[in-house]
């Protein structure tokens, strides 16, 4: 079974062969360890389906993962002091509230890149700001909330016409902080909600899934996103907890689990196997709703990258049953 058609049925709960499983590189780890990384991605495959990657790709960094500064379409000023990471905002174009008065949208297409709502209101007001209008609620909030939401509308909108088949289509907007919601559950539900509701839903009637990442802590929002038409859901392990994800997900929608890079660079490798053998075991549905993510930063050994490897290749053939 191709590895699309497996990813299809875990998602829709129709007993895929195996669990889908895969391994990110930063373009940061690439350029630390090269060609004993190459090596590795050779070895496993199925976890790399885009295979290794050449040596003059090693060095091509481009957009905001270069060394420097970048200004987006929106006006943002990106800056990167460590080529091949990602890079911060360091200048928010629309620093009061008067501002949002004379905010207009880009007028080309800068498509829905990772941030695309609600970290594009904190790109465009700064975090801090952001947050002062979200307690006080100035009418400000909801009109640069609905300028966002229109110009994303109309991304949106020309993604899907170039679609020619039902598809599953990405978003990545990071609504967590570490160990909650930064301005709470009940506010994002009445101004960031409807803003995910509509635009997958505009996905969902024209024949298409989704698929969501989403860093931070989340779970009290997850039932949420599913309402408003996540198929797949990247959450984190150790932002969210395992005994919430398995009470929250299993069996109510299909989990990317982004597995824990926080212990990655620190664990030993029996710890990483143990580790992923947890989320597995507890996680794990034979009629499917799971697929695992390692996401693998310049921080994180060698070693234990293909501690990684050798623990997904390996799990990703688990049973209820134990065996492997």
């Amino acid at each position: 079974m191709n590895l699309e058609k497996n990813r299809l049925k875990a998602m829709t709960f129709d007993y895929p062969e195996s669990i889908p499983a895969r391994v990110s590189l930063l373009p940061a780890t690439w350029r630390k360890h090269r060609e004993r990384l190459s090596a590795i991605v050779n070895q496993y495959p199925a976890l790399f389906p885009d295979g290794a990657r050449a040596e003059s790709e090693f060095d091509a960094v481009k957009g905001t993962y270069a060394a420097g500064t970048h200004v987006d379409a929106w006006g943002c000023v990106w800056t990167n002091v460590a080529e091949g990471m990602e890079a911060i905002v360091t200048h928010h174009p629309v620093p009061t509230r008067a501002d949002v008065h004379r905010l207009q949208p880009p007028i080309v297409d800068a498509g829905l890149p990772h941030g695309f709502m609600y970290l594009r209101l904190a790109d465009l007001r700064g975090f801090e700001e952001l947050m002062v209008d979200f307690a006080e609620e100035p009418p400000e909030l909801q009109m640069l909330i609905d300028i966002v939401l229109e110009y994303n509308m109309g991304q949106l909108q020309k993604r899907l016409d170039g679609l020619n088949e039902p598809s599953l289509v990405s978003f990545g907007d990071d609504l967590g902080m570490q160990t909650t919601l930064p301005m709470g559950p009940q506010k994002w539900r009445k101004y960031l909600k409807p803003c995910y509701q509509k635009l997958y839903a505009l996905c969902h009637e024209q024949g298409h899934s989704v698929y969501m990442h989403t860093d931070g802590h989340i779970v009290e929002i997850i039932p949420d996103l599913i309402e408003c038409g996540v198929n797949v859901v990247n959450p984190q392990f150790r932002a969210n907890g395992l005994d919430n994800l398995v009470a929250v997900c299993q069996g109510k929608v299909c989990v990317d689990l982004d597995l824990d890079r926080q212990m990655f660079p620190f664990a030993s490798p029996a710890e990483i196997d143990a580790h992923v053998r947890e989320a597995v075991e507890r996680l794990y549905l034979p009629e499917g709703g799971l697929w695992l993510t390692a996401e693998c930063g310049p921080e994180i050994p060698l070693e234990n990258v293909e501690a990684i490897c050798k623990a997904l290749e390996t799990c990703r053939h688990y049973r209820a049953n134990g065996e492997l």
